[in-house]
């Protein structure tokens, strides 16, 4: 696969020349692929949020380069604005950041920006709407008067409307109940699926990494310490643990039944994957 954004040695410093100086970001290479699905864990102050933060010129490195397609987004500053359209960043929490009147006028403002025709706008506000999984109903509708899913979900869509090659979320599911985790959740993966977007998504929760992404890059102490396909990943729960991360619910049982003498793979991610592994050994004399 083709890289779409590559990342060389990227370092981010907090504070110079103050008491408070610290590299949330130290050291970081790493390739995102066109039209992959790519997840990124790390704990609580790994440098997650500030990675994102680069890969669409929200800041700027202290060291390294960023690369979209072939291109150095900081190459010419003048025309970071562009780099922001190709590259939608989607924050945690968006919904406080919705404004406009109504729910269509506040899908249609990055579109605005860009400086589309009006008919073409409208496309993509309508467009953006079904696959965020809001009905037009509610576009002239003021979004604070939705719940609190479905601000997130006009949050999505306005950055969905600005069509960019590239869209990034930061714990796109936080806060949500599980039903509305669910729902945002299936709505992203048909985005990914039929529009072949690259799709990067944050997220703490090792369960919804493990059945939505093609590929997981794990970092700690600023820096990346692995990567690799789900299974890859998962297989190495141990390593995990250590730099305070978990593995799914899911692999725990699996792991919990290998240590009772069940000989299945214990690096099983999905309920489908351990449901296969159980039926494989059905007939067996392993007790569980």
């Amino acid at each position: 696969m083709k890289p779409i954004i590559r990342v060389e040695n990227l370092v981010h410093t907090y504070g110079i020349n103050t008491p408070f100086c610290r590299s949330a970001v130290d050291g970081v290479s790493m390739e995102i692929y066109e039209g992959e699905f790519l997840g990124i864990i790390g704990h609580t102050g790994s440098g997650k949020s500030t990675l994102i933060q680069h890969l669409n010129g929200l800041l700027k490195p202290t060291g390294g380069t960023i690369f979209l397609g072939d291109r150095d987004i900081w190459a010419d500053p003048k025309k970071i604005r562009e780099v922001r359209f190709r590259v939608g960043l989607v924050f945690q929490y968006p919904e406080y950041q919705l404004f406009e009147e109504t729910v269509y006028k506040d899908i249609a403002f990055g579109a605005k920006n860009m400086g589309l025709e009006e008919g073409e706008i409208d496309r993509r506000v309508r467009s953006a709407a079904a696959f965020a999984g809001l009905g037009e109903d509610l576009l002239d509708k003021s979004p604070f008067d939705l719940s609190g899913g479905q601000k997130r979900r006009v949050a999505i869509a306005g950055v969905i409307a600005m069509e960019p090659e590239v869209l990034i979320l930061d714990e796109p599911s936080a806060g949500l109940d599980p039903a509305g985790r669910r729902s945002l959740l299936e709505n992203i993966r048909r985005y990914h699926r039929e529009r072949g977007t690259t799709v990067v998504m944050v997220s703490h929760s090792m369960d919804e990494v493990a059945e939505n992404v093609d590929r997981i890059i794990v970092l700690a102490d600023a820096g990346v310490v692995m990567s690799g396909t789900p299974h890859q990943v998962f297989s190495r729960a141990r390593e995990l643990m250590d730099v305070g991360l978990n593995v799914p619910q899911v692999t725990q049982v699996a792991m919990e039944l290998t240590r009772l003498g069940v000989d299945i793979d214990p690096a099983v991610y999905t309920v489908a994957d351990l449901r296969a592994a159980l039926a494989a050994r059905r007939g067996g004399t392993a007790k569980c």
